[in-house]
């Protein structure tokens, strides 16, 4: 009977992983689609590159602000109850941005559709209930790889702004018809979440307070993984919907191949994320972290030093993969450490770290803008990411020297 009950509830977090990982995929899609909707949306609206900067970044503000508090929810209701309200809510403006006409109005539904983005934190808090400790680090992993959901747009969206013409009077027609058949791909999810998923949720924080629930995020350690998940998640978010662009203007690309070649970056740094969980797993995470953040400088340094078109086109992009594949193992590695130190906090910790690591994503698009308007030079940006990925590793280093040293003193006294 026992061997029953563990197989049913094996089969149950599995269905749990599936169904939230495609929920999560959609919403990330819909999440950063201007990415690549900023191409056409530029040329029709004549928006500069600071404007089009901005359209992405209030999308992803509202996609990380909101974190700390669905993770709580998802703890005290179950993330099928937040997750299938989410999908709902988020159909709403993603449909209205498909009937917008002025900046304004662009700017308005592309914030209130930035919500998707906070469904990481449902999702990592209701796999991380229905998983052992043994398994978090993998299950963790294969929701997040629905980070891939950014390459929807780039793969899929050119050709579906092809399809049904701007002019169509039944349906929005170009760049339009994107977000209107993602409003319809959202009810429908909505649907399969809600009535694929088990009814008797895992509901860890039930029963207990709000303020019990945020005592973990006075740990400084809390906010060391948030610094660590803006320099593998934020960064990722922000290029994600920032390398359409520079292909088109640096190399001259049109939007189909700049979208796939932006692919090529979110591909790995999304699916690497199960083989991260699973190392982590078996290594730990701070292993994998150095390393994570050894390859980003790596790569980073020359991208920001050395032009572009001095690189080449597949020097450039190479350069890139590599700084994918670390941030693909290195997302899953932050959030291995979250139930390994905070097991009944999943949903705040994992909330906040979530929410501040997005936050980079908010703010690395405009500050790219900025960069290259005040140094005339487009690569400049990524020497942003060098630094940035430097001081984590500085603060990786001198936590694990302080620990080993407090570790050796308590060794001696023992000794003693």
């Amino acid at each position: 009977m026992q061997n029953a009950d563990s197989t049913l509830e094996n089969r149950q977090a599995n269905t749990v992983m599936v169904i939230s990982t495609t929920a999560f995929t959609l919403m990330f899609a819909v999440w950063l689609m201007f990415g690549v909707l900023g191409i056409p949306i530029r040329k029709e609206l004549g928006l500069d590159d600071t404007q089009l900067a901005w359209l992405s970044a209030v999308a992803i503000l509202n996609g990380a602000i909101w974190r700390l508090g669905f993770g709580i929810l998802t703890d005290r209701l179950g993330g099928r109850v937040v997750m299938t309200g989410m999908l709902l809510v988020s159909a709403i403006p993603t449909f209205l941005i498909s009937q917008a006409h002025s900046y304004p109005q662009l700017l308005v539904y592309a914030f209130l559709a930035g919500i998707a983005g906070n469904s990481f934190s449902v999702g990592a808090a209701w796999n991380s209930a229905w998983f052992s400790k043994s398994k978090q680090g993998f299950a963790l992993g294969v929701f997040g790889a629905g980070n891939v959901g950014a390459s929807v747009t780039k793969l899929f969206g050119p050709a579906l702004i092809a399809i049904v013409p701007a002019s169509s009077a039944l349906i929005p027609g170009g760049w339009r018809f994107v977000p209107f058949v993602y409003a319809i791909l959202l009810v429908v999810m909505a649907a399969v979440t809600w009535f694929g998923t088990p009814k008797l949720d895992k509901r860890p924080g039930q029963g207990r307070s709000l303020r019990e629930m945020l005592e973990p995020l006075k740990n400084v350690r809390v906010w060391r993984f948030s610094l660590y998940y803006m320099v593998v998640f934020g960064a990722y978010v922000a290029l994600a919907a920032w390398l359409p662009k520079y292909y088109v203007d640096v190399f001259k690309l049109e939007l189909h191949d700049a979208a796939l070649l932006t692919a090529l970056f979110i591909f790995p740094a999304s699916l690497l994320r199960p083989v991260g969980g699973a190392l982590a797993d078996k290594y730990g995470a701070r292993y994998l972290m150095y390393l994570t953040f050894l390859v980003m400088m790596a790569a980073t340094l020359p991208l920001g030093l050395i032009s572009s078109n001095a690189l080449g086109l597949w020097g450039f992009t190479a350069l890139l993969v590599m700084v994918g594949v670390a941030m693909g193992i290195g997302k899953a590695s932050v959030f291995k450490y979250i139930p390994e130190y905070f097991p009944q906090d999943v949903g705040a910790v994992g909330g906040l770290v979530g929410a501040l690591g997005a936050l980079g994503g908010f703010f690395l698009p405009p500050l790219f803008a900025y960069t290259k308007a005040w140094t005339g030079a487009p690569h400049s940006v990524f020497f942003i990411l060098f630094l940035i990925t430097l001081a984590s590793m500085a603060w990786l280093h001198t936590t694990v020297v302080t620990i080993r040293r407090v570790r050796n003193n308590t060794v001696l006294l023992e000794s003693q």
